[in-house]
């Protein structure tokens, strides 16, 4: 019963498709409600009508005002939000010395602004209920380096440590806020990689496990850090990555 989600509600944000929908999937299997969230509204009501009974709130993430109004009159006229996913991410490869610098500030908004956006919008009603969860979506690259991704890199590692801060924060208002950090999944942000067949070999030797991982694979950490048997977990990056960070 502590994984049981029954009655509560999750936002997932950027789960349109790969991890983010995964996760929304897995959530609502033991009994959250969940709300897929999206700023492209074709691809969004597509990924609502492939999770029955899901629901959709359309918002742009690395707007800060329009994060704060849509999750405002969400809680208004729906009701609270108790978990938050914050997914949301994209991915640009090339050589750091050439990397553009547009480019590298659409990653710093993508993917470590939206977590303090999406994440300060909803805790202000969490600190108000004096409960709530939220789960952040870092990487192994949080932890470590691979060529061509330098500012990817360093969004990961600060998805981290903002994890870390809000714990720091808001533990004391009854939230509990950690980090999932996925290895190398077959997702559609990693799309390039996984067409390379040079790449694959080297991630199967480089990873213990030998293999790249499912989606699937996130669903029981993600299940585990919203719910109630997660109640004196805060502050905890969880590498979910075959076992690439704990070998040489």
């Amino acid at each position: 019963m502590s994984f049981d989600l029954t009655g509560r509600r999750a936002l997932i944000t950027g789960s349109s498709q790969g991890i983010g929908l995964a996760l929304a999937r897995g959530l609502q299997a033991v009994g959250a409600q969940v709300v897929l969230n999206g700023r492209d509204a074709t691809k969004l009501e597509a990924a609502v009508a492939e999770v029955p009974g899901a629901t959709s709130l359309l918002f742009d993430v690395t707007d800060h005002h329009a994060v704060r109004a849509a999750i405002d009159a969400f809680e208004a006229e729906t009701g609270p939000i108790d978990i938050l996913v914050n997914n949301a991410g994209m991915q640009h490869r090339a050589p750091l010395e050439d990397f553009p610098p547009e480019a590298f500030e659409r990653l710093l908004q993508t993917n470590i602004a939206s977590v303090f956006h999406v994440g300060q919008a909803v805790a202000r009603h969490m600190i108000a209920r004096g409960a709530g969860k939220i789960v952040n979506i870092a990487s192994v690259q949080s932890a470590l380096a691979r060529p061509s991704i330098a500012p990817y890199t360093a969004t990961k590692g600060a998805v981290a440590n903002l994890t870390k801060g809000m714990a720091t924060d808001w533990a004391r208002y009854g939230l509990q806020c950690n980090a999932i950090a996925p290895g190398y999944f077959e997702t559609p942000l990693n799309a390039a990689l996984l067409a390379d067949p040079d790449f694959s070999t080297w991630l199967g030797k480089r990873t213990p496990a030998g293999r790249w991982g499912q989606v699937e694979e996130l669903v029981g950490a993600c299940v585990f850090l919203s719910s109630a048997a997660s109640s004196f977990v805060n502050g905890h990056i969880l590498y979910v990555d075959g076992g690439i960070t704990a070998s040489l």
